[in-house]
């Protein structure tokens, strides 16, 4: 069912995982001028994907994946600069726009009936930590439509981005990344793109910086710990999103590639990465063949890399191969995004 109908009723999902090891290999060549906050990612060979070692893995198969350079922003885009776009353009995201039930209604199946017009208003799924444990089989219990909940609002019409304008931009949907990457005059990453940036050459790690999660006991990404998903204990140091450089960039020198907020690329989603084998990223769009014409409820989009509601014990998405399909008429307060620059 739809995802903004669904919660108005709903839609989340996990998976991922380790890598096998094998040295990446890069490109070796001249870094040219580089783009105002961005950071130059010289093209390689790597291993795209992850084993059967972690639960719920759809990051398969492992197979060897070429990218071109390019250049990539070195933060989430943040509130303050999606607010210069807004002012710059008067662009109203999805989650501020009415929500049209002609439209939607061909988006769930037939026969469905009509939500409430209370329910039928702009907004966006918010996640709402329950206030005991519950069972992890129903995400319906942390994930609830909010009437009023957007960018400018993150947990809903009583909430504000004042004070936060290093924060992630949330509840961005596909079409509004897509507006904001042309109007900065980039693009949206290919998710082996990411995938590739976030390992920052450490290729067959399970995660960014090495194999072992909390080197030293640290904290090196923003991740839920405790009990999930009623009790956060924020031993990271955040419970929610964080502001962007609040953890260590890897040796790309790119901040939060993992944790933090869900990052949405350009490739349409599918359960497996076989469309991938042996792909020189060239075409912005990427392989566009996983999208389903007689199934308009998984037009998603992949995005990459974990957020602040990923836990041990029930997602374990923080890692280079994390991944997911996002709803491409919806946002969620943990979906952020970055972009990309083809080297000219």
């Amino acid at each position: 069912m739809n995802l903004k109908f669904s919660l108005i009723i709903l839609s989340v999902c996990i998976v991922s995982s380790c890598t096998p090891s094998k040295d990446s290999t890069q490109t070796t060549e001249a870094t040219p001028l580089a783009p105002a906050g961005m950071i130059w990612i010289p093209g390689g060979e790597f291993m795209m994907g992850g084993t059967e070692e972690q639960p719920a893995n759809n990051a398969q198969p492992v197979h060897t994946v070429h990218v071109n350079s390019f250049w990539m922003d070195e933060t989430e885009v943040t509130n303050a600069q999606y607010k210069m776009f807004v002012e710059a353009t008067r662009y109203k995201t999805i989650a501020e726009r009415p929500i049209n039930w002609e439209e939607m209604k061909k988006l769930v199946p037939p026969g469905t009936p009509k939500p409430s017009d209370d329910v039928l208003q702009p907004g966006s799924l918010v996640f709402t930590p329950p206030s005991a444990p519950v069972m992890l089989n129903d995400y319906s219990q942390w994930w609830h439509w909010v009437v009023g909940a957007n960018w400018q609002h993150p947990e809903g019409p009583e909430t504000s981005i004042e004070g936060r304008d290093n924060y992630p931009v949330v509840h961005i949907a596909y079409e509004d990344a897509e507006a904001y990457a042309t109007w900065a005059g980039k693009r949206l990453p290919t998710e082996a793109e990411f995938e590739f940036a976030a390992r920052g050459g450490k290729d067959g790690k399970c995660y960014a910086w090495g194999d072992e999660l909390n080197p030293e006991g640290k904290y090196l990404a923003n991740y839920f710990q405790g009990s999930f998903p009623s009790h956060d204990t924020g031993e990271d140091g955040y419970k929610g999103a964080a502001p962007v450089k609040s953890f260590p960039p890897n040796t790309f020198g790119l901040y939060d590639m993992i944790g933090n907020v869900w990052e949405l690329c350009s490739d349409w989603y599918s359960v497996d990465q076989s469309s991938f084998s042996n792909v020189v990223v060239a075409n912005p769009k990427g392989p566009s063949a996983t999208k389903d014409p007689d199934d308009p409820l998984a037009i998603k989009h992949v995005s990459k890399g974990g957020s602040f509601a990923c836990s041990d014990q029930y997602c374990s998405n923080y890692k280079p191969s994390g991944r997911q399909g996002s709803s491409f008429d919806s946002g969620m307060n943990h979906t952020g995004f970055r972009c990309v620059k083809d080297v000219k």
